[in-house]
């Protein structure tokens, strides 16, 4: 079945996920509030996806994914009054200033407070555990990224671990959305080890299991 995928954001981790799933073979559109800022970039680098306004972007999109800082979270989801069962992809972190952590964590979660807010939108947590770098080339010579997925729609979540394998993920079950409140923080260990710790950017976790 054909879809389009919509990615409302044009930053590093819009980008990243815009050339990884066109790179599948995905239809994609992005979203931004200002068309004029990155049309010459498009035209570089991403001829062949669509740059829409924001609005229009939703509108086109059968699976939405939020590549925004969280704080335009809640003016996303009062774009709609009813999200009509569309998939909302949420990959952002709730990230304090300075990257010192999170600022919501442990009795919820950014993806929680986003599916409070976005009516009628089945709300999954993904793409929000790694850097934009491996979301645009997820390639290791010794294995495959992990990519936890959690939500409370079992089709939703299905759907979306589909699209994360795809571009090379191991998508993993993580169980119902109220998981975000651990994979916000996993986020944390991976910014804080590529950037407080030196690591760099070009590292992933990966998942090792035995049979």
């Amino acid at each position: 079945m054909s879809q389009t995928i919509s990615i409302l954001g044009a930053g590093n981790v819009g980008m990243a996920l815009a050339t990884a799933l066109t790179r599948a073979g995905d239809a994609v559109v992005v979203g931004v509030p200002d068309r004029d800022k990155y049309r010459d970039q498009f035209a570089a680098q991403l001829p062949s996806v669509r740059l829409l306004g924001t609005d229009a972007a939703i509108t086109a999109g059968d699976v939405i994914i939020l590549a925004v800082p969280y704080s335009a979270l809640g003016t996303i989801a009062a774009m709609r009054t009813d999200w009509h069962s569309k998939i909302l992809v949420d990959a952002t972190n709730p990230l304090a200033p300075g990257l010192s952590g999170l600022s919501l964590g442990t009795h919820t979660s950014g993806a929680e407070t986003l599916a409070a807010m976005a009516s009628g939108a089945r709300v999954v947590k993904a793409f929000n555990t790694t850097g934009a770098e491996n979301l645009a080339d997820s390639r290791y010579p010794g294995g495959v990224p992990f990519m936890p997925v959690c939500g409370d729609d079992a089709a939703a979540k299905q759907h979306v671990m589909a699209l994360a394998t795809r571009i090379g993920f191991d998508a993993v079950d993580a169980g119902s959305l109220a998981a975000a409140r651990y994979l916000e923080p996993f986020a944390m260990t991976w910014i804080h080890l590529a950037i407080k710790m030196g690591h760099g950017r070009s590292f992933a976790f990966s998942r090792l299991q035995r049979a």
